[in-house]
């Protein structure tokens, strides 16, 4: 038994339209997984990648929009991928932003597992989790408080949902990817002062590429990562060590 394949595993990823999460549906298809997808943008793009995927719209800007998507499925592997940003000064950011943030990235997180683990637990059976976290799950940032406190608040919920639920044979745990390339980062990338500033903390001396994340994932969903449970495990080429 290949103790890194998914075959016979469904999944469903959230945002999975671009970027991270497209690279993650692709990597869990590669390994055996049947896929799903969501995102509140039209997932053609990642369709096309993995034709056999399956396309569900889900605007987490209402934090309850998965609650009814496990109930008749055989899903055994979350990805909670989706998630928003605003930058402001902290002494000018509204609660609009703060609670738009929130309710995507860390509200939105929590009832989505609920629903799935309900519904595992249901069947009697096992499955997976992984949330993403953030570098800002461990630093501060500048100018993105409601994203900070959101991934911070990510990282803990993953222990606390890790404690309750190991026990029930449903591992969660979390990546936290560091500067990859994808639209969110492209404006980073093509200021020349700022790409170098980050090329020159990075060890790795590279951007990550989605892909990087998509190898963790798959590894935290398969049977190599029974045992591991609660673990936020950085995919930053080195960032957080310098």
């Amino acid at each position: 038994m290949n103790p890194f394949s998914l075959q016979g595993r469904h999944a469903l990823v959230t945002g999975a339209n671009t970027g991270i999460g497209q690279a993650i549906a692709v990597g869990l298809t590669q390994a055996g997984a049947r896929v799903t997808v969501a995102a509140r943008r039209d997932c053609a793009e990642t369709l096309a990648l993995i034709p056999d995927a399956r396309a569900i719209t889900l605007d987490f800007a209402d934090p309850m929009a998965a609650g009814e998507t496990f109930t008749a499925g055989d899903f055994d592997i979350l990805i909670n991928n989706a998630g928003t940003i605003r930058r402001a000064d902290s002494l000018d950011f509204t609660e609009e932003d703060w609670d738009a943030v929130m309710d995507v990235n860390l509200k939105a997180v929590f009832f989505t597992a609920q629903a799935f683990a309900r519904a595992l637990v249901k069947r009697g059976a096992g499955g997976a989790i992984v949330n993403i976290a953030s570098l800002l799950s461990f630093q501060g940032g500048i100018r993105v408080p409601s994203y900070t406190a959101a991934k911070h608040g990510v990282a803990g919920l993953t222990k606390l949902l890790a404690n309750e639920w190991a026990a029930k044979g449903i591992n969660v745990n979390a990546i936290a990817p560091g500067y990859i390339e994808t639209n969110n980062t492209e404006t980073l990338r093509a200021d020349h002062g700022r790409n170098e500033a980050i090329l020159g903390r990075i060890p790795a001396g590279r951007w990550g590429r989605p892909e990087d994340i998509a190898g963790t994932a798959v590894f935290l969903c398969s049977p190599a990562a029974t045992y591991i449970h609660g673990a936020v495990l950085n995919v930053d080429g080195g960032w957080l060590a310098r």
